[in-house]
């Protein structure tokens, strides 16, 4: 009887052998995976970037702390341009690149609150809504005048004005990605985990506790990046959609201001 559900155990075990540890096997967490988990911290990360680089599109998803403003980002990206929207405090801009042309649009509220430049407690405007501050006798019926023309409408950014370069940034593919996926300090590989239901394995850095930032890679096909979160609490965000296409258009005429080569300097 004994040698007979010995027998059965062991049969049991061979049909579950996916692996089970009360079979007394443990589950190797890179069983069917792309092989990434078992690589040395360095090797992962590399092979993040480069299919970060490689890919031809990608959704952008989350917060990042910059000079000591938060900005949610939610943008589409690809190799010759983005769109998306961009939030920081109570203010909140789209934007859209289709090549080297840059458009950036907002509600009334938005422009007469100064721009995509506009700080929570005011400051300076990198876009300020044109016609604003280009005169001290404008008062705030002019602005809001203005402002009102610019409701809903995509107006073109200059390539020569100061706020071009800064909000370029956010729908440039290499850069973007570039720069957020930069750790610091000393890599260390992980636990096996989850993120949005695909498989990763987790990069740490500085320590073990990530005081250098985490980065989570699929272990489900190409070694995409998914998740980071960067040092110093400055930021999370998620990595979705890797090589999914998507249209981007010059906005039409009706839909679209130009106000020449530079954007008026507010204040």
């Amino acid at each position: 009887m004994r040698t007979r559900n010995a027998a059965l155990v062991g049969a049991l075990c061979v049909g579950l052998s996916t692996g089970l540890v009360a079979c007394g096997g443990k589950e190797d967490p890179d069983a069917g995976t792309n092989g990434v988990g078992k690589l040395k911290a360095a090797a992962i990360q590399e092979r993040a970037r480069e299919a970060a680089r490689g890919a031809d599109a990608v959704h952008l998803s989350g917060s990042v702390v910059s000079q000591g403003r938060t900005y949610r980002i939610a943008v589409r990206l690809k190799q010759d341009g983005g769109s998306g929207k961009v939030t920081s405090g109570d203010v909140a801009f789209e934007l859209l690149r289709v090549g080297d042309e840059l458009f950036v649009k907002g509600d009334a509220a938005f422009w007469a609150r100064g721009g995509a430049g506009a700080r929570p407690g005011g400051g300076p405007n990198p876009v300020p809504a044109p016609g604003a501050g280009t005169s001290a006798k404008k008062g705030e019926g002019d602005l809001a005048t203005a402002a009102q023309k610019l409701n809903g409408k995509y107006v073109k950014v200059p390539s020569g004005d100061p706020a071009y370069q800064r909000l370029r940034g956010f729908t440039d593919k290499n850069t973007l990605l570039d720069g957020l996926l930069g750790l610091h300090g000393k890599l260390f590989r992980g636990d096996h985990g989850t993120v949005g239901g695909a498989r990763s394995i987790r990069l740490t850095a500085g320590d073990a506790r990530g005081s250098g930032g985490v980065l989570d890679v699929s272990l489900d096909g190409t070694p995409y990046p998914l998740r980071l979160q960067r040092a110093g609490g400055a930021g999370e965000v998620d990595f979705a959609e890797w090589g999914k296409g998507f249209p981007l258009r010059v906005p039409e005429k009706g839909q679209m201001l130009d106000y020449g080569k530079r954007l008026p300097a507010g204040g």
